[in-house]
């Protein structure tokens, strides 16, 4: 009975969540704002359907009464961030945070099944990373002078990788966090918040080719610490983000021709310089001729996703305990293997919607310096998902970087919720310059029919 439990709720939790996912593009052609808000009273559901499925075969499966209470308590979390977002902020971008609630359960469930402990420490992050987030929309309204902090962005960025080069930990030959009273913390995940502020402040500022230059080589500095680091993930990131940023603000192809070039150049002297990034280009190319050491994760990374197939093996029921570190770098192979191929496309749908809300909110600020930000946070947010995914997938070679909201991880998935909570500020600025223009072309538009009848 139990089994047959299992195989229906497979099925039931991919429809759920194939049923969410084509909802977080339709909603896109509906205008009418009623419309657009049943749509996402019925996203909740679903979410709250599939998140009630997979912790029912949970407990169903290890008849642990603490899945229940714990399930119990992340049900009280989303209900209070859904109604915070709505009684806080009227105008808040609710696809946003309909997206962020449902990674996040995603990440609960997958977690809860890999390490119920491990769960329970992401579970307590989140709710506190969610106090403070709920008040960045507001500061974000409130506070002007951020974009006049641009050197205080990049000086507290680089002495926070510098010290991590120093100082931090090494982990499977990258250096990229330290512990402070037992606390593990992983700087580089916030550096990239404030980095991107730097960036669009500069180009505020200027976008004279002095001003390139001297942004260029402050960015470069950020690069060339994590390259020494050798937090590979962290400096692709970086590096993107800031090619993209400069093409968009200058609109010079040439900078982003010559960034492309110089960066390939660079990966090439960092592959000669470090045994680390060799030892991952080589199981990246044969892993299975490396399968007892460097290959062994790629492996059984793509073992688990073959295992899987389309429908998944259902919860409890795979091996994604035999990938290293699979709570946090290859995640998706868990939800892979046992929640099916057809939920993983699903889930890389939903990243690439929120990355689309990203660019579609930067595109339609009028202030260069927010514009720039959200565009900047969105290319982090979007090349983490690639590089992540297609690192799972054998598409590039692993960098060791979290799956925004899924993976394992307090630093990630702070730092992730604090980027959705600024962009969700910029969206209702957004909303209301163009609900104050609308009042504004109202009544000039009614001063000019009186005018006109006298």
């Amino acid at each position: 009975m139990s089994s047959i439990f299992c195989e229906v709720s497979k099925y039931l939790m991919i429809i759920f969540f194939a049923l969410y996912t084509w909802s977080c593009f339709s909603v896109f052609k509906r205008k009418d704002k009623e419309r657009q808000k049943a749509i996402f009273r019925r996203q909740n559901l679903l979410m709250f359907l599939f998140h009630l499925d997979g912790y029912m075969v949970l407990y169903d499966q290890t008849e642990n009464l603490q899945v229940l209470l714990f399930y119990g308590a992340q049900v009280i979390f989303f209900l209070i961030v859904i109604s915070s977002y709505k009684l806080l902020y009227e105008q808040s971008a609710q696809l946003l945070v309909n997206n962020m609630c449902m990674l996040m359960s995603i990440g609960f469930l997958i977690l809860t099944r890999l390490s119920y402990e491990k769960a329970i420490k992401q579970f307590t992050i989140a709710v506190g990373s969610m106090i403070l987030a709920l008040g960045i929309p507001f500061l974000i309204q409130k506070i002007r002078f951020i974009r006049k902090m641009t050197w205080l962005y990049a000086g507290v960025g680089l002495l926070a990788l510098a010290v991590v080069a120093v100082l931090g930990a090494a982990s499977y030959g990258a250096k990229i966090s330290f512990t402070i009273f037992g606390i593990t913390i992983q700087p580089s995940e916030f550096v990239k918040i404030i980095f991107v502020f730097f960036v669009a402040g500069m180009f505020h500022q200027s976008r004279e080719f002095k001003q390139v230059v001297i942004t260029t080589v402050a960015a470069a500095a950020h690069v060339i610490i994590l390259v020494a680091s050798k937090d590979l993930g962290g400096a692709l990131i970086f590096f993107v983000v800031y090619i993209v940023m400069l093409y968009v603000a200058t609109g010079n192809p040439f900078y982003f021709i010559g960034g492309l070039a110089s960066g390939s150049v660079a990966a090439v002297i960092a592959y000669r310089l470090f045994a680390h990034i060799r030892v991952r280009v080589v199981a990246w190319q044969d892993p299975l001729s490396v399968i007892d050491n460097e290959g062994y994760q790629v492996c059984q990374s793509l073992f688990a996703i073959g295992t899987g197939g389309w429908f998944g093996s259902g919860l409890n029921q795979g091996m994604p305990e035999k990938i290293p570190k699979v709570e946090q770098d290859v995640v998706f192979s868990a939800v892979s293997e046992e929640l099916g191929g057809i939920f993983a496309i699903c889930l890389i749908m939903v990243c690439m919607s929120c990355f689309m809300m990203f660019l579609n909110i930067a595109m339609q600020l009028k202030d260069d310096f927010y514009k720039l930000v959200a565009l900047g946070l969105g290319t982090t947010y979007g090349f983490q998902v690639f590089l992540t995914i297609g690192g799972v997938i054998k598409f590039i070679p692993s960098t060791g970087v979290t799956l925004p909201l899924i993976s394992y991880g307090g630093s990630s998935l702070l730092s992730t919720i604090i980027l959705f909570a600024i962009i969700q500020g910029f969206y209702i600025l957004r909303e209301k310059e163009g609900k104050q223009n609308g009042q504004k072309y109202t009544k000039n538009a009614e001063k000019e029919k009186k005018v006109f009848r006298e």
